[in-house]
Protein backbone atom coordinates (compact mmCIF):
# COMPACT_ATOMS: atom_id res chain seq x y z
CA UNK A 1 0.00 0.00 0.00
CA UNK A 2 1.09 3.74 -1.15
CA UNK A 3 2.75 6.06 1.72
CA UNK A 4 1.46 9.24 1.89
CA UNK A 5 4.41 11.98 2.75
CA UNK A 6 3.86 13.89 6.04
CA UNK A 7 2.57 17.15 5.57
CA UNK A 8 4.99 19.57 6.44
CA UNK A 9 3.90 21.93 9.38
CA UNK A 10 4.64 25.12 9.17
CA UNK A 11 6.91 26.60 11.57
CA UNK A 12 8.79 23.25 11.17
CA UNK A 13 10.74 23.51 7.52
CA UNK A 14 14.10 24.05 7.55
CA UNK A 15 14.26 27.52 6.11
CA UNK A 16 17.66 29.87 5.81
CA UNK A 17 17.84 32.98 8.20
CA UNK A 18 15.11 35.21 5.65
CA UNK A 19 12.21 32.91 5.93
CA UNK A 20 13.41 30.57 2.32
CA UNK A 21 14.90 27.12 2.22
CA UNK A 22 18.38 26.54 2.90
CA UNK A 23 20.52 27.63 -0.62
CA UNK A 24 24.15 27.42 -1.73
CA UNK A 25 25.57 31.37 -1.67
CA UNK A 26 24.54 31.62 -4.87
CA UNK A 27 20.93 31.19 -3.87
CA UNK A 28 20.75 28.04 -5.90
CA UNK A 29 19.82 25.02 -4.43
CA UNK A 30 21.40 21.75 -3.87
CA UNK A 31 24.78 23.67 -3.65
CA UNK A 32 26.92 22.56 -0.91
CA UNK A 33 26.94 25.50 2.15
CA UNK A 34 30.25 27.43 2.49
CA UNK A 35 31.82 27.69 5.40
CA UNK A 36 32.02 31.08 7.19
CA UNK A 37 34.81 33.36 7.44
CA UNK A 38 35.46 33.02 10.64
CA UNK A 39 35.76 29.30 10.58
CA UNK A 40 38.19 29.30 7.29
CA UNK A 41 41.20 27.34 8.09
CA UNK A 42 44.25 30.87 8.63
CA UNK A 43 47.27 28.83 6.13
CA UNK A 44 50.52 30.48 5.71
CA UNK A 45 49.92 31.42 2.11
CA UNK A 46 46.33 33.27 3.33
CA UNK A 47 48.10 35.43 6.02
CA UNK A 48 51.22 35.87 3.57
CA UNK A 49 48.56 37.53 0.95
CA UNK A 50 46.24 39.09 3.62
CA UNK A 51 49.21 41.35 4.54
CA UNK A 52 50.06 41.70 0.69
CA UNK A 53 53.60 40.00 1.26
CA UNK A 54 54.69 37.13 -1.07
CA UNK A 55 54.77 33.77 0.59
CA UNK A 56 57.66 32.61 2.00
CA UNK A 57 58.23 30.19 -1.09
CA UNK A 58 58.42 32.79 -3.37
CA UNK A 59 60.78 35.30 -1.16
CA UNK A 60 64.88 34.50 -2.36
CA UNK A 61 67.12 33.10 0.76
CA UNK A 62 67.73 35.96 3.50
CA UNK A 63 71.37 34.57 4.24
CA UNK A 64 73.33 34.60 0.83
CA UNK A 65 72.32 38.96 0.71
CA UNK A 66 73.51 39.21 4.47
CA UNK A 67 76.90 37.68 3.83
CA UNK A 68 77.08 39.59 0.65
CA UNK A 69 76.44 43.06 2.73
CA UNK A 70 79.26 41.99 5.36
CA UNK A 71 81.44 41.50 2.81
CA UNK A 72 80.93 44.83 1.13
CA UNK A 73 81.21 46.52 4.53
CA UNK A 74 84.86 44.93 5.22
CA UNK A 75 85.93 45.87 2.00
CA UNK A 76 85.00 49.40 2.57
CA UNK A 77 86.86 48.99 6.12
CA UNK A 78 90.22 47.31 4.41
CA UNK A 79 90.10 50.33 2.02
CA UNK A 80 89.56 53.38 4.12
CA UNK A 81 92.42 51.45 6.91
CA UNK A 82 94.94 51.35 3.96
CA UNK A 83 94.31 54.89 2.91
CA UNK A 84 94.85 56.28 6.79
CA UNK A 85 97.88 54.07 6.60
CA UNK A 86 98.99 55.32 3.02
CA UNK A 87 98.48 58.94 4.33
CA UNK A 88 100.63 58.18 7.46
CA UNK A 89 103.32 56.92 5.79
CA UNK A 90 103.35 59.66 3.72
CA UNK A 91 102.58 61.59 5.87
CA UNK A 92 105.54 60.72 8.61
CA UNK A 93 107.46 61.37 5.76
CA UNK A 94 106.75 64.83 5.36
CA UNK A 95 107.16 65.74 9.24
CA UNK A 96 111.21 64.66 9.12
CA UNK A 97 112.75 68.31 9.10
CA UNK A 98 115.57 68.35 6.46
CA UNK A 99 119.39 67.55 8.96
CA UNK A 100 121.62 70.60 8.67
CA UNK A 101 123.42 69.74 11.56
CA UNK A 102 121.47 72.09 13.93
CA UNK A 103 121.10 70.46 17.74
CA UNK A 104 118.12 72.24 20.01
CA UNK A 105 118.64 72.55 23.57
CA UNK A 106 114.84 72.97 24.74
CA UNK A 107 113.14 72.70 28.21
CA UNK A 108 110.51 70.64 27.15
CA UNK A 109 107.45 71.31 29.32
CA UNK A 110 105.09 69.47 31.34
CA UNK A 111 101.08 67.94 30.08
CA UNK A 112 101.26 68.82 26.33
CA UNK A 113 99.41 66.58 24.23
CA UNK A 114 99.62 65.44 21.10
CA UNK A 115 99.10 68.67 19.25
CA UNK A 116 100.93 70.89 21.34
CA UNK A 117 103.96 68.79 21.20
CA UNK A 118 103.93 68.55 17.57
CA UNK A 119 103.61 72.50 17.49
CA UNK A 120 106.24 73.21 19.58
CA UNK A 121 108.80 70.53 17.39
CA UNK A 122 107.30 72.65 14.19
CA UNK A 123 108.27 75.93 15.49
CA UNK A 124 111.63 74.73 16.84
CA UNK A 125 111.94 73.71 13.37
CA UNK A 126 112.63 69.98 14.45
CA UNK A 127 109.47 68.76 11.82
CA UNK A 128 108.50 69.44 8.64
CA UNK A 129 104.82 68.97 9.07
CA UNK A 130 102.98 69.84 12.60
CA UNK A 131 100.08 68.28 11.23
CA UNK A 132 101.51 64.63 10.28
CA UNK A 133 103.73 64.99 13.93
CA UNK A 134 100.47 65.08 15.58
CA UNK A 135 99.10 62.26 13.71
CA UNK A 136 102.36 59.93 14.61
CA UNK A 137 102.35 60.95 18.03
CA UNK A 138 98.47 60.42 18.25
CA UNK A 139 98.69 57.09 16.42
CA UNK A 140 101.44 55.64 18.65
CA UNK A 141 100.72 56.32 22.14
CA UNK A 142 99.97 59.90 22.90
CA UNK A 143 103.06 61.99 24.89
CA UNK A 144 102.30 60.51 28.33
CA UNK A 145 105.77 58.72 28.41
CA UNK A 146 107.40 62.19 27.18
CA UNK A 147 109.59 63.44 30.36
CA UNK A 148 109.52 67.37 30.96
CA UNK A 149 112.89 68.89 31.81
CA UNK A 150 116.07 69.98 29.51
CA UNK A 151 116.31 68.08 26.32
CA UNK A 152 119.02 67.90 23.33
CA UNK A 153 116.91 67.43 19.82
CA UNK A 154 118.59 67.60 16.71
CA UNK A 155 117.71 68.05 13.14
CA UNK A 156 117.08 65.61 10.64
CA UNK A 157 115.78 62.90 13.49
CA UNK A 158 112.94 60.89 12.51
CA UNK A 159 109.39 60.85 14.43
CA UNK A 160 110.08 57.85 16.14
CA UNK A 161 113.79 59.04 16.89
CA UNK A 162 112.71 62.27 18.37
CA UNK A 163 109.34 60.16 20.43
CA UNK A 164 112.29 57.80 21.48
CA UNK A 165 114.75 61.16 22.84
CA UNK A 166 111.37 62.92 24.76
CA UNK A 167 110.58 59.63 26.50
CA UNK A 168 114.20 58.62 27.32
CA UNK A 169 113.39 55.36 26.07
CA UNK A 170 115.62 52.14 26.31
CA UNK A 171 117.22 51.01 23.23
CA UNK A 172 117.35 54.37 21.64
CA UNK A 173 120.50 55.34 19.66
CA UNK A 174 124.11 55.64 21.28
CA UNK A 175 126.88 57.24 21.22
CA UNK A 176 130.63 57.15 21.96
CA UNK A 177 132.02 59.42 24.43
CA UNK A 178 135.93 59.76 24.51
CA UNK A 179 137.30 62.26 27.10
CA UNK A 180 141.18 62.68 26.86
CA UNK A 181 143.17 63.53 29.82
CA UNK A 182 143.22 67.52 30.29
CA UNK A 183 139.99 68.04 29.11
CA UNK A 184 138.02 70.78 31.53
CA UNK A 185 134.20 70.29 31.68
CA UNK A 186 134.32 73.03 29.49
CA UNK A 187 135.50 70.61 26.36
CA UNK A 188 133.27 68.15 27.44
CA UNK A 189 130.41 70.08 27.20
CA UNK A 190 131.01 71.36 23.89
CA UNK A 191 131.89 67.11 22.90
CA UNK A 192 128.60 65.71 24.80
CA UNK A 193 126.67 68.66 22.22
CA UNK A 194 128.22 67.65 19.60
CA UNK A 195 127.61 64.01 20.12
CA UNK A 196 124.00 65.47 20.86
CA UNK A 197 124.00 63.14 24.39
CA UNK A 198 123.30 66.38 26.55
CA UNK A 199 123.11 70.17 25.97
CA UNK A 200 126.75 72.02 26.37
CA UNK A 201 124.90 74.84 28.60
CA UNK A 202 122.30 72.45 30.55
CA UNK A 203 126.00 70.22 31.19
CA UNK A 204 127.68 73.47 32.72
CA UNK A 205 124.21 74.80 34.86
CA UNK A 206 124.58 71.09 36.28
CA UNK A 207 127.75 70.77 37.23
CA UNK A 208 128.52 73.96 38.43
CA UNK A 209 125.03 73.54 40.80
CA UNK A 210 125.99 73.70 44.46
CA UNK A 211 123.33 70.95 46.00
CA UNK A 212 124.35 68.94 42.57
CA UNK A 213 128.02 68.85 43.78
CA UNK A 214 126.80 68.00 47.42
CA UNK A 215 124.52 65.46 46.08
CA UNK A 216 127.75 63.87 44.15
CA UNK A 217 129.77 64.36 47.24
CA UNK A 218 132.24 66.36 45.53
CA UNK A 219 134.71 68.98 48.28
CA UNK A 220 133.63 72.12 47.63
CA UNK A 221 136.25 75.15 48.72
CA UNK A 222 138.14 77.57 47.57
CA UNK A 223 136.51 81.12 46.06
CA UNK A 224 133.03 81.36 46.48
CA UNK A 225 131.70 80.67 42.80
CA UNK A 226 134.29 78.82 41.58
CA UNK A 227 133.01 75.15 42.76
CA UNK A 228 132.00 72.91 40.18
CA UNK A 229 133.14 69.32 39.37
CA UNK A 230 136.01 70.35 37.02
CA UNK A 231 138.77 67.37 38.47
CA UNK A 232 135.71 65.07 39.10
CA UNK A 233 134.81 64.24 35.52
CA UNK A 234 137.01 61.10 35.06
CA UNK A 235 138.80 61.31 31.35
CA UNK A 236 137.72 57.67 29.45
CA UNK A 237 135.60 56.16 27.26
CA UNK A 238 132.05 55.62 28.02
CA UNK A 239 128.89 54.57 25.59
CA UNK A 240 126.02 57.09 26.43
CA UNK A 241 122.52 56.86 24.79
CA UNK A 242 121.40 60.60 23.16
CA UNK A 243 119.12 62.77 24.89
CA UNK A 244 120.81 61.89 28.36
CA UNK A 245 120.12 63.91 31.07
CA UNK A 246 122.92 66.26 31.69
CA UNK A 247 123.26 64.81 35.11
CA UNK A 248 123.33 61.10 34.54
CA UNK A 249 126.40 62.19 32.49
CA UNK A 250 127.87 64.30 35.41
CA UNK A 251 126.89 61.06 37.78
CA UNK A 252 128.39 58.55 35.67
CA UNK A 253 131.44 60.78 34.90
CA UNK A 254 131.93 61.26 38.94
CA UNK A 255 131.43 57.47 39.93
CA UNK A 256 134.14 56.60 37.49
CA UNK A 257 136.25 59.32 39.07
CA UNK A 258 135.27 57.99 42.28
CA UNK A 259 136.13 54.72 41.23
CA UNK A 260 139.73 55.73 40.15
CA UNK A 261 140.61 57.95 43.12
CA UNK A 262 139.99 55.15 45.09
CA UNK A 263 142.33 52.67 43.95
CA UNK A 264 144.89 55.31 43.47
CA UNK A 265 144.80 56.79 46.57
CA UNK A 266 145.46 53.30 47.80
CA UNK A 267 148.39 52.46 46.08
CA UNK A 268 149.55 56.19 47.25
CA UNK A 269 148.70 56.49 50.80
CA UNK A 270 151.73 57.38 52.07
CA UNK A 271 151.89 60.11 49.88
CA UNK A 272 148.20 61.43 50.75
CA UNK A 273 149.05 61.09 54.06
CA UNK A 274 152.61 63.05 53.86
CA UNK A 275 150.20 65.82 52.06
CA UNK A 276 147.76 65.63 54.37
CA UNK A 277 150.11 66.65 56.91
CA UNK A 278 152.55 68.68 55.57
CA UNK A 279 149.98 71.10 53.66
CA UNK A 280 146.68 69.95 54.99
CA UNK A 281 145.75 68.47 51.31
CA UNK A 282 142.58 66.33 50.70
CA UNK A 283 141.11 64.82 47.25
CA UNK A 284 140.27 68.38 46.11
CA UNK A 285 143.72 69.52 46.24
CA UNK A 286 145.52 66.61 44.75
CA UNK A 287 143.18 66.94 42.06
CA UNK A 288 143.99 70.48 41.48
CA UNK A 289 147.52 70.05 41.40
CA UNK A 290 147.08 66.36 39.20
CA UNK A 291 144.96 69.17 36.84
CA UNK A 292 147.79 71.77 36.41
CA UNK A 293 150.36 69.24 35.55
CA UNK A 294 147.65 67.45 33.26
CA UNK A 295 147.92 70.61 31.08
CA UNK A 296 151.78 71.28 31.64
CA UNK A 297 153.23 67.62 30.89
CA UNK A 298 153.45 66.12 27.74
CA UNK A 299 156.02 63.32 27.92
CA UNK A 300 154.10 61.11 30.55
CA UNK A 301 157.96 60.40 32.89
CA UNK A 302 157.79 63.90 33.46
CA UNK A 303 154.80 64.21 35.26
CA UNK A 304 156.93 63.58 38.85
CA UNK A 305 159.41 65.85 37.87
CA UNK A 306 156.72 68.76 37.02
CA UNK A 307 155.20 67.40 40.41
CA UNK A 308 158.01 67.83 42.23
CA UNK A 309 159.06 71.36 41.21
CA UNK A 310 155.28 72.81 42.00
CA UNK A 311 155.21 70.60 45.44
CA UNK A 312 158.69 72.69 46.30
CA UNK A 313 157.70 75.89 45.55
CA UNK A 314 155.20 75.67 48.25
CA UNK A 315 157.13 73.73 50.81
CA UNK A 316 160.78 75.35 49.78
CA UNK A 317 161.09 78.18 52.35
CA UNK A 318 163.98 79.30 50.23
CA UNK A 319 160.42 80.13 47.53
CA UNK A 320 159.15 82.88 49.58
CA UNK A 321 156.45 83.63 46.85
CA UNK A 322 155.01 80.02 46.93
CA UNK A 323 153.33 81.03 43.87
CA UNK A 324 153.42 78.58 41.27
CA UNK A 325 153.50 80.63 37.66
CA UNK A 326 151.48 78.43 35.36
CA UNK A 327 150.25 79.83 32.45
CA UNK A 328 147.68 77.12 32.35
CA UNK A 329 145.80 78.16 35.33
CA UNK A 330 145.48 81.95 34.18
CA UNK A 331 144.28 80.30 30.82
CA UNK A 332 141.57 78.36 32.55
CA UNK A 333 140.60 81.95 34.13
CA UNK A 334 139.88 83.61 31.20
CA UNK A 335 137.52 80.14 30.15
CA UNK A 336 135.30 79.62 33.15
CA UNK A 337 135.19 83.51 34.41
CA UNK A 338 136.22 86.03 31.92
CA UNK A 339 134.29 88.40 32.90
CA UNK A 340 136.08 89.27 36.12
CA UNK A 341 139.54 89.51 34.38
CA UNK A 342 139.77 93.05 32.19
CA UNK A 343 142.63 91.12 30.45
CA UNK A 344 140.62 88.39 28.89
CA UNK A 345 138.63 91.04 27.25
CA UNK A 346 140.82 91.15 24.42
CA UNK A 347 142.23 87.05 24.99
CA UNK A 348 142.49 85.34 22.12
CA UNK A 349 143.51 81.65 23.63
CA UNK A 350 147.05 82.33 23.68
CA UNK A 351 149.06 83.68 27.09
CA UNK A 352 150.56 87.33 27.45
CA UNK A 353 151.84 89.30 30.13
CA UNK A 354 148.92 91.13 30.57
CA UNK A 355 146.58 87.21 31.30
CA UNK A 356 148.74 85.64 32.93
CA UNK A 357 149.77 88.43 35.86
CA UNK A 358 146.37 89.88 35.81
CA UNK A 359 145.53 90.14 39.67
CA UNK A 360 141.60 89.82 38.78
CA UNK A 361 142.25 86.70 37.11
CA UNK A 362 141.75 84.42 40.49
CA UNK A 363 143.29 81.27 38.78
CA UNK A 364 146.31 83.39 37.65
CA UNK A 365 148.72 81.24 39.51
CA UNK A 366 151.36 84.23 39.05
CA UNK A 367 149.43 87.13 40.71
CA UNK A 368 147.90 84.90 43.15
CA UNK A 369 150.13 82.14 45.59
CA UNK A 370 149.56 78.51 46.01
CA UNK A 371 147.02 76.50 44.13
CA UNK A 372 143.95 77.95 41.96
CA UNK A 373 140.34 77.83 43.52
CA UNK A 374 139.92 74.28 42.07
CA UNK A 375 141.09 71.85 39.19
CA UNK A 376 141.39 73.52 35.65
CA UNK A 377 141.17 70.16 33.92
CA UNK A 378 140.60 66.66 34.35
CA UNK A 379 143.16 64.68 35.26
CA UNK A 380 143.78 61.19 34.44
CA UNK A 381 145.34 58.70 36.49
CA UNK A 382 149.27 59.19 35.77
CA UNK A 383 148.75 62.93 36.92
CA UNK A 384 147.11 62.29 40.11
CA UNK A 385 149.86 59.19 40.80
CA UNK A 386 152.14 61.90 40.19
CA UNK A 387 151.13 64.07 42.99
CA UNK A 388 150.83 61.27 45.00
CA UNK A 389 154.42 59.92 44.45
CA UNK A 390 156.44 63.12 43.37
CA UNK A 391 160.16 62.60 42.13
CA UNK A 392 162.72 63.47 45.19
CA UNK A 393 164.31 66.29 43.04
CA UNK A 394 165.17 70.38 44.54
CA UNK A 395 163.89 71.87 41.34
CA UNK A 396 162.29 75.03 41.43
CA UNK A 397 161.59 75.85 37.77
CA UNK A 398 161.24 74.06 34.38
CA UNK A 399 161.12 75.73 30.46
CA UNK A 400 159.92 74.05 27.47
CA UNK A 401 162.68 72.32 25.52
CA UNK A 402 161.59 70.82 22.18
CA UNK A 403 159.73 67.61 21.59
CA UNK A 404 157.07 67.94 24.32
CA UNK A 405 160.19 67.68 26.92
CA UNK A 406 161.26 70.42 29.51
CA UNK A 407 164.61 71.52 31.24
CA UNK A 408 164.44 71.22 34.81
CA UNK A 409 166.66 73.97 37.34
CA UNK A 410 167.45 74.39 41.06
CA UNK A 411 168.24 78.35 40.30
CA UNK A 412 166.86 81.01 38.73
CA UNK A 413 170.08 81.86 36.96
CA UNK A 414 170.44 78.23 35.70
CA UNK A 415 166.75 78.53 34.59
CA UNK A 416 167.25 82.35 33.14
CA UNK A 417 169.84 80.20 31.07
CA UNK A 418 168.05 77.63 30.32
CA UNK A 419 165.01 80.38 28.86
CA UNK A 420 167.70 82.21 26.88
CA UNK A 421 168.87 79.14 24.92
CA UNK A 422 165.37 77.81 24.07
CA UNK A 423 164.69 81.46 22.86
CA UNK A 424 167.92 81.47 20.83
CA UNK A 425 167.51 77.98 19.18
CA UNK A 426 163.48 79.25 18.31
CA UNK A 427 164.39 82.40 17.04
CA UNK A 428 164.19 82.91 13.25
Amino acid sequence: MGVRPRASRPGNRRTGGDGNRRTGGDGAQGSPPREPPSTRKATPARRARAAGQRSPASRRPAQPRAGRALLLGLAAAVAVACAALLALVFGFGRARAPDRGRVVEINWPDGLDAGEAAALLAAEGLVESERAMALYLGATGGTEAFVPGPHLLFEGATPRELRQLLARAEGRPTAKLTIPEGFSRFDIAARLEKLRIAGRKTFLAATADGAFLDALGIERGGAVGAESAEGYLFPATYEIALDTDARDVARRLVAESDRRWGALAAQGKDGLAALQATLGWGRREVLTLASIIEKEAVVEEERPLIASVFLNRLLDPSFRSRRLQSDATALYGCVAWPEEAPSCAEWSGKATPAVVRDPKNRYSTYAHPGLPPGPIANPGAPSIAAVLAPAATKYLYFVAAGGGRHRFSESLDDHNNAVQKRRDATAP
